[in-house]
């Protein structure tokens, strides 16, 4: 399901997910169209851009809401012209997976953003990897992450997009058992419990970004 108000732009994600082997089942312009079109075809997911009709605000965020509540089996993939920190916090607020946040120029990258839908339509998150800095440089001086090594930045960093332990390896050219070891050390530095749910440990680790390290 695809909800987007430029028709160029919704003619060509629809192609572009037709053409990697997603069955499209209809693609719409406004809000109220989307809730009611994912509760008659019970998408997978729903490919959501945040400002749509009448006052191009936050009409699509409201209505990926109001999916995530009266359709919860239905993932959603919001898409943004720019980051917008608190729509990304808001979305994140229920706990639970299948849920991404991305910019638009994203999709341009292809293979990163079919690979962020099959990751979120699976029940994991996918956040832009600029949300994740903005959250980073949030975080208060002489904080947790102070103690975090070069390297273990950019483990926590991947981690928090909603990349797996094997999607951190192949990005970073480490071995996966390696990987692991990063993230023991940033969990007891970040005293946060470890979690074998990729979409919880994700929560985690921004709910702590998100208070500075508190």
């Amino acid at each position: 399901m695809i909800a987007e108000d430029l028709a160029l732009l919704r003619d060509g994600l629809t192609r572009l997910q037709r053409d990697n082997g997603f069955d499209v089942v209809a693609a719409v312009d406004n809000g109220d169209a989307l809730v009611h079109r994912v509760l008659e075809e019970q998408p997978d997911i729903a490919i959501v851009d945040v400002r749509l009709p009448p006052s191009f605000r936050d009409e699509g965020l409201r209505a990926a809401k109001t999916v995530r509540e009266l359709a919860p089996e239905t993932a959603v993939l919001i898409v943004s012209q720019y980051v917008e920190h608190a729509y990304a916090t808001e979305l994140l607020a229920d706990g639970r997976g299948g849920i991404g946040y991305l910019l638009k120029d994203r999709i341009m990258e292809v293979d990163s953003f079919v690979d962020a839908v099959r990751r979120v339509g699976g029940g994991g998150t996918a956040l832009d990897p600029e949300v994740v800095q903005q959250l980073f440089a949030r975080g208060r001086a002489g904080g947790p992450l102070e103690q975090l090594t070069p390297r273990e930045r950019e483990v926590l960093a991947l981690m928090a997009e909603g990349r797996s332990n094997a999607g951190i390896a192949g990005e970073l050219v480490l071995t996966v058992g390696a990987v692991e070891k990063h993230i023991a050390s940033i969990f007891g530095k970040l005293r946060l419990p470890p979690s074998s749910t990729d979409h919880r440990r994700v929560l985690a680790v921004l709910e702590h970004l998100r208070h500075g390290g508190a």
